[in-house]
């Protein structure tokens, strides 16, 4: 266990939040759909040489599902079994059962969380100004080392204040420094 552990925290400490960019037609409320939190990680746990796996179990009435983490030593960190219960008896249901699951066993594994829980979101102050984020992204843009980018993009997210277009905006620089030294490299 001690390579995937070394390798795991070093993704944590690179994981995004789990931006709210899905829109709940039944409560109105937005939420981190599955693709927020599986793009929130994986860029990270790949960097570090570990895989995302999603198995899910045979249950009567529900969705079973575990999230692994397979890191490219062979070692393996099995995250323990979730179960769901399927409430609307069809494929719909079962589809979104088998999403919501996978989203919930993620989360709970990675330690991420949506960008803001609906709790807080009641009571937060409205919001003064934007603030500038510039030399964050131009600093993203000119990091050395992939330890050197995590810090940078973490201080990034910080400073946004919870704007999710800033938070899109440093997420996306991210993206665009690895393509480039994903590039260089070949």
């Amino acid at each position: 266990m001690k390579n995937i552990a070394t390798a795991f925290v070093k993704a944590q400490k690179a994981f995004g939040p789990a931006l709210k960019s899905s829109r709940n037609p039944h409560f109105g409320s937005r939420y981190a759909d599955l693709s927020a939190c599986v793009e929130a990680v994986i860029d990270a746990l790949n960097d570090n040489g570990i895989a995302l796996i999603q198995k899910s179990y045979d249950c009567v009435d529900g969705i079973m599902i575990e999230t692994v983490f397979v890191h490219e030593s062979g070692e393996m960190l099995e995250t323990g079994i979730l179960r769901f219960p399927i409430m609307k008896k069809d494929p719909q249901g079962a589809m979104g059962c088998l999403t919501y699951a996978r989203r919930g066993s993620l989360m709970a594994a990675c330690g991420i969380a949506p960008e803001d829980d609906d709790g807080n979101s009641a009571s937060r102050r409205p919001e003064v100004k934007t603030p500038d984020i510039t030399d964050h992204l131009l600093a993203i843009e000119g990091s050395g080392s992939s330890e050197e980018l995590a810090k940078i993009y973490k201080e990034a997210l910080d400073a946004c204040q919870g704007n999710q277009v800033l938070q899109a905006e440093v997420i996306q620089a991210k993206k665009a420094r690895v393509e480039r030294a994903k590039q260089v490299k070949s």
